[in-house]
């Protein structure tokens, strides 16, 4: 007969004082496996994401042509707004009951809302809401990230736990690089693609990449119902037996579990993943809309490229992460995390728009529109003292590009050079990288032993605040004022950031080196 876990034999040999044994070998391989396995759910459910958010902008035009860049913001925001209501409701069910069963629901839950979001094009009226609202399901559904981080989180010895999660989130960087790949592989099925209209289903550009999300997400499933097993070691490494320990399991855990988590760290700790991803959800949101605004790209050049951008990004991010692992070794992660926003900062400070040379402007609106002919000479008359592109009514066919006149800071704002642009990409995707891990790698050491799932469930419930205010500002601010103030603010915000971690950098550190078990 097979042995049970507690059963088999003591291979791993390692030690402590009080002579408790860490974990058999056993133990340490099934441990490892099952971590693995929330490296692959982490990089699929940022597949998800980023597998349609370069083609998001375009897939609502074509869908429904009453959809503007306002409307954008809020199906961005959906998504995240979806994962701050799901994030601390998985996170308490974590805590409570094994994590294979929130994570299997929610992954359900968002294959489903992905087969919805291919279907937008379906229903004869108000498309655009439709898709609102599978974003908003496909973000319930990636609530689990909380479970993930918490599981990591509680199965990593203190030593252990900067490496595992700058695996994770090199594993997460790595689905933001492929998810746009897929896209951008995709982009040859065309936007019309082929239809099997007895099932109302459309299979193109913007379609296929929802499906293939789902397909990974029943992939996921069966992966985690497999290899998926229960562990739980203190900062020490020593194994714990269940959720709630006793003390006839092991009274020196308990022990070194007793203390109260510095709350002020953990709400400085939100404050400052809250302002990472609130800046970054701010960048990716208008990436689309910026190059098409001041490059004059179409929509499938506007897919194509932010997804090579994107993907590129990607893989500096991963080279940002193996690097991070070691440099945090002999730094510690407060100092990463506050040279990781002082980068970010200088990555939107170069978006800042200077000189006199100024974006196409998009005239295709005005063809049909009620602006008198004067109202329209007058528009020329001022864009050529300001030589300005202007794409002649007369002359247009075809899909629209440059400008829309109807921002009006399209006349008065410089353009944003590609090199600023592509500058910009290279030092926020370094900076974003570095703080994201180094955060919440923080985080989970100034919880400590203690069960993290509903903690980590409000930490991504912050993050997931973030990415639904992001894009809600960014679509705001930048639709009415204009690239100038939206990365002005986004300086500020940064600052603020630092200046708080600056103060606060004393008390963020370790449960078990703020208790003076183990030195710092």
């Amino acid at each position: 007969m097979a042995t049970t876990e507690e059963e088999a034999p003591l291979l791993k040999q390692e030690r402590y004082r009080d002579g408790t044994v860490v974990e058999t070998e056993d133990n340490f391989r099934s441990r490892w496996r099952s971590i693995r396995i929330m490296y692959l759910t982490m990089f699929l459910s940022s597949v998800g994401f980023s597998i349609v958010i370069t083609s998001i902008w375009p897939f609502l035009q074509k869908i429904d042509v009453t959809a503007d860049a306002s409307f954008l913001g809020w199906v961005v925001a959906a998504y995240s707004l979806g994962q701050m209501v799901a994030s601390p409701l998985f996170g308490l069910w974590s805590n409570h009951r094994p994590r294979r069963e929130p994570l299997i629901v929610s992954i359900l839950i968002n294959v489903a809302a992905n087969v919805l979001y291919a279907y937008a094009h379906a229903p004869s009226l108000h498309r655009k809401y439709y898709m609102l609202i599978a974003r908003a399901f496909v973000g319930f559904g990636a609530g689990n990230v909380a479970v993930v981080r918490s599981y990591v989180a509680g199965a990593t010895s203190l030593k252990e736990r900067t490496s595992a999660m700058a695996n994770m989130s090199a594993c997460q960087a790595l689905g933001f690089i492929l998810g746009p790949v897929f896209q951008t592989c995709l982009t040859f099925i065309g936007e019309n693609g082929v239809a099997w209209r007895a099932i109302a289903l459309e299979l193109n550009m913007y379609t296929a990449p929802a499906f293939l999300g789902a397909f990974f997400g029943v992939v996921n499933v069966i992966f985690i119902i497999a290899i998926l097993r229960e562990h739980r070691i203190d900062d020490l490494g020593r194994r714990i037996k269940s959720i709630n320990i006793s003390e006839e399991e092991d009274t020196q855990v308990v022990r070194d579990s007793q203390g109260d988590i510095d709350q002020t760290a953990v709400v400085t700790c939100n404050i400052l993943f809250f302002v990472i991803l609130f800046i970054f959800a701010i960048f990716e949101t208008i990436s689309t809309p910026l190059t098409m605004d001041m490059y004059a790209w179409t929509r499938k050049q506007a897919v194509l490229y932010n997804g090579i951008i994107l993907a590129l990004i990607g893989c500096e991010s991963i080279m940002a992460f193996m690097a991070v692992k070691m440099i945090a070794k002999r730094t510690g992660e407060r100092v990463i995390l506050l040279g990781g926003l002082l980068i970010i900062f200088a990555g939107f400070f170069i978006l800042l728009p200077w000189g006199n040379q100024f974006p196409s402007i998009q005239w295709a609106d005005l063809k049909n529109s009620s602006v008198n002919v004067t109202m329209e000479s007058s528009l020329k008359t001022f864009s050529n003292r300001l030589s300005i592109t202007v794409q002649p009514i007369q002359n247009y066919t075809g899909e629209p590009t440059g400008c829309p006149i109807e921002q009006q800071w399209c006349l008065t704002t410089p353009v944003i050079h590609l090199a600023q642009y592509l500058t910009s990409d290279v030092l926020i995707g370094l900076g974003y990288p570095v703080c994201n891990v180094m955060s919440y790698t923080l985080y989970s050491k100034i919880l400590g032993p203690k069960p993290q799932g509903v903690y980590m469930g409000w930490l991504t419930a912050s993050g997931s605040g973030a990415r639904t205010l992001g894009p809600v500002f960014a679509s705001q601010v930048y639709t009415h004022l204009g690239p100038r103030w939206t990365f002005s603010i986004i300086c500020g915000i940064v600052l603020l950031a630092s200046v708080l971690l600056g103060a606060m950098y004393k008390r963020l550190i370790a449960f078990s080196v703020r208790f003076q078990r183990i030195q710092e």
